[in-house]
């Protein structure tokens, strides 16, 4: 997944330029690394009126945002139930290993399509390479996209190696909604960014490896 940063100047009819914004920073990587951190000396607003074209400039504010941050798949989980199912086939042990081994396939396949994708206000989760939006929530509605801040908890199961992530959010109800994900990403990045953006979690911590 790569980014290209294209820049047009603007030049206008009046001998006086106005000095256009810029970006200081501009990085792009793939998941688990910064993919933006744009960080503003002047912010410049355009907007085209017909023939006109407004320049409106901000100057001397700087505005910061967090980096955009998305974890990397990984691929522990789905192998270890595969892993699973061919030993309950090589035992005869049919009936089990069906369903172990269809929930290993269908992880399998989610970890090369699912991305936690971590902006500046919220968590969304995405498709693929190019970050397709995921759609409704199939289970309770809405966007599959929630801000930081209606975050009430979030836990990891287990810390060692990570299986699931729980965080419950009044975004989609006051009362309060609950959502489980399987951990098909790299669990260390994961809790980090979720410590960072969520808060700490108020049970769990990761060990370093």
């Amino acid at each position: 997944m790569a980014s290209t940063l294209l820049s047009v100047h603007h030049f206008l009819p009046s001998p006086r330029r106005e000095k256009i914004g810029y970006l200081s920073a501009f990085r792009t990587s793939f998941c688990g690394q910064v993919v933006c951190n744009p960080s503003f000396s002047e912010r410049q607003i355009t907007r085209s009126l017909g023939k006109h074209l407004v320049v409106s400039s901000l100057l001397g504010r700087k505005v910061r945002s967090r980096d955009t941050v998305i974890p990397e798949p990984d691929y522990r989980i789905p192998v270890v139930l595969l892993g699973i199912a061919g030993g309950l086939i090589y035992t005869d042990n049919l009936v089990p290993a069906l369903p172990v081994g269809l929930l290993g396939l269908l992880l399998l396949f989610q970890t090369t399509r699912i991305r936690f994708v971590f902006d500046d206000e919220a968590l969304e989760v995405k498709v693929g390479d190019q970050l397709q939006e995921s759609g409704e929530n199939v289970f309770v509605g809405g966007k599959n996209r929630w801000k930081y801040s209606t975050f009430v908890n979030w836990e990891f199961w287990w810390p060692n190696f990570p299986i699931l992530v729980y965080f419950k959010e009044i975004q989609t109800k006051p009362e309060g909604q609950i959502h489980f994900f399987p951990i098909i990403f790299n669990g260390k990045q994961l809790y980090d960014i979720m410590v960072e953006r969520a808060g700490p979690s108020k049970n769990s911590a990761p060990k370093e490896s």
